[in-house]
């Protein structure tokens, strides 16, 4: 059977890592419609976006190892099956059940192909380039996420079955990256391993200051984004008085285009750097959007996605970039594991925290008490990396060789 070469195999997984976010962001245009059909309030559509981090977490902790055994290929073909299913149940839904089921399908699906994607990303780059592996895995994030918005918006607003067509799409384009996983080089067991079993991962001393810092720093942006894909088309609804599904998506997938754009551009940038540069940017985001509640402003709108989405993009391609410093090379999923575990389970309280204020009092309040919050994880992951620079902990830590990937 023909296999890829690393160059395809590098674009392969960067698809996978895409499809985690498009995975992630697909219902997000839905959320009024879910709202508007069932009666939900603003706390049970958090919900359905929350329980998404919530089985992805334990997912995490128990499989978070596993690609180090059996290979990043397998462990993304049982992700894509997972994910495949919860598409097929968004796609079926007739009531919310459904939906939380399917939502809970996509979080197995994308813990157990994220960690062994943005693996894969490094081990198949060319060599002296595993260090831009992070630009790379957020721009394909991004991607994923714009085409999540954007192709859902067009969908919901213009095409037929407005809640199950875009989630029919996402199944065909499951199946398409699925084949061409199943095309990656094979991994031949290494027997003096022993059996897998889950382990608990393991940081050097030297390197815990820049994964602290890095971990804070994508906590940071995924919580921000919880705020964008959880309730972005409930404040353009709502807010900003935009009934049009495809406006709304496509004003959210502005942020994602914004946030690949970024990430290319600054991916010459030290991840210390990025991490310090993201805060500012993501505040200023935040603000803008409060104030386009504040006068129901589509401009503000805009402005706030076009602002955030380069404070994300900076905060997660620089936090990934220090815990990729931090990993080791044989236990490298499992590091990335452990840092997306922190990131979602913050990036669930966050929406869920934000979703209970909406509906005790409003959206608009909810947005002024929790931006402050979300945006202090990254002003954390700042004074982190800046103390740990200080400490020399950031300039000792190094890449190890690159595995052969598998």
């Amino acid at each position: 059977m023909p296999q890829l070469d690393r160059r395809a195999g590098f674009w392969t997984a960067a698809l996978v890592a895409g499809l985690a976010l498009w995975a992630s962001g697909a219902p997000t245009v839905v959320y009024p419609l879910y709202a508007h059909e069932w009666g939900l309030t603003p706390a049970t559509t958090t919900l359905i976006f929350a329980v998404y981090p919530l089985v992805l977490v334990p997912v995490l902790v128990l499989f978070g190892n596993l690609s180090d055994v059996i290979g990043r290929r397998a462990t993304m073909l049982y992700g894509l099956a997972a994910l495949g299913l919860g598409a097929l149940a968004f796609g079926l839904a007739p009531d919310l059940a459904w939906v939380l089921v399917g939502r809970a399908l996509m979080g197995v699906g994308v813990g157990l192909s994220l960690s062994p994607a943005t693996a894969a990303m490094i081990e198949f780059s060319s060599p002296g380039q595993q260090a831009r592996a992070s630009s790379a895995t957020t721009a394909a994030t991004a991607t994923g996420l714009a085409l999540a918005t954007l192709v859902g918006g067009a969908l919901v607003q213009y095409g037929p079955w407005p809640t199950h067509l875009t989630f029919w799409v996402l199944v065909v384009v499951t199946a398409v990256s699925a084949v061409l996983v199943w095309l990656l080089p094979r991994h031949t067991r290494d027997e003096t391993a022993g059996p897998w079993r889950p382990r608990r991962p393991h940081v050097p001393r030297d390197a815990r200051a820049p994964f602290v810092a890095g971990t804070l720093a994508v906590s940071g942006a995924y919580a921000m984004g919880a705020i964008f894909l959880a309730l972005g088309a409930q404040i353009a609804r709502d807010l900003v008085r935009s009934d049009d599904a495809f406006v709304g998506g496509a004003i959210i997938s502005v942020s994602a285009v914004v946030i690949g754009v970024v990430a290319v551009l600054a991916r010459r940038l030290a991840p210390r750097t990025a991490v310090t540069i993201g805060p500012p940017a993501a505040a200023l985001g935040l603000a803008l959007l409060i104030s386009a509640g504040l006068a129901h402003s589509l401009p503000l709108f805009l402005a706030s996605s076009v602002v955030a989405g380069a404070g994300y993009s900076l905060l997660f391609s620089g936090g990934l970039g220090l815990v990729t410093l931090s990993a080791p090379v044989h236990h490298r999923a499992a590091v990335l594991s452990a840092a997306y575990v922190v990131a979602y389970v913050l990036q669930a309280a966050a929406a869920l925290g934000i979703g209970a204020l909406a509906t005790s009092s409003t959206l608009l309040r909810a947005l002024e008490i929790g931006s402050p919050l979300v945006l202090a994880l990254g002003v954390a992951g700042l004074v982190v990396a800046r103390i740990g620079h200080r400490a020399g902990a950031a300039n000792t830590v190094r890449p190890a060789a690159e595995p052969v990937p598998r």
